[in-house]
């Protein structure tokens, strides 16, 4: 059975991971998905910047997010490559991401993450199985 794009929404906000790290959702319809995050004290690094592991989730998620938009269909991380490009040390960051390449079953997708001022400030790419009813 295929999920609603209502349903695929709620997947990832009721997520413990999600609400633990504090995502919000901005923007789901099918294509096009918008993730933000404000940056607080307990996700900075040693260096006093944001996590590379924040940037890199956040990534994972939106990726996640473009393609179950499209297909409705639950995925799994396969490989992701990320680029961190800028520090962040507060404000909101908002990512963005699309699929480049579908298959049957492989997924290959990119995210973007942007500071409140619109630079980049970190890009990944992915590779994601569709997990399909017949697997």
């Amino acid at each position: 059975m295929t999920a609603t794009i209502d349903q695929v929404k709620e997947s990832f906000e009721t997520s413990p991971f999600f609400s633990l790290i504090g995502f919000e959702i901005t923007h789901f319809e099918e294509g096009h998905v918008t993730l933000q995050l404000q940056v607080k004290e307990k996700l900075l690094n040693a260096n006093g910047t944001l996590h590379g592991g924040v940037h890199a989730s956040m990534i994972d998620i939106i990726i996640g997010m473009a393609i179950r938009s499209e297909t409705k269909t639950r995925c799994t991380t396969i490989s992701l490559n990320t680029h961190y490009l800028a520090p962040v040390k507060r404000g909101l960051i908002t990512a963005k991401g699309r699929i480049l390449q579908q298959g049957y079953k492989i997924v290959t997708a990119e995210g973007e993450l942007f500071d409140e001022n619109g630079q980049i400030i970190a890009k990944g790419t992915g590779s994601y199985k569709l997990i399909r009813s017949d697997d």
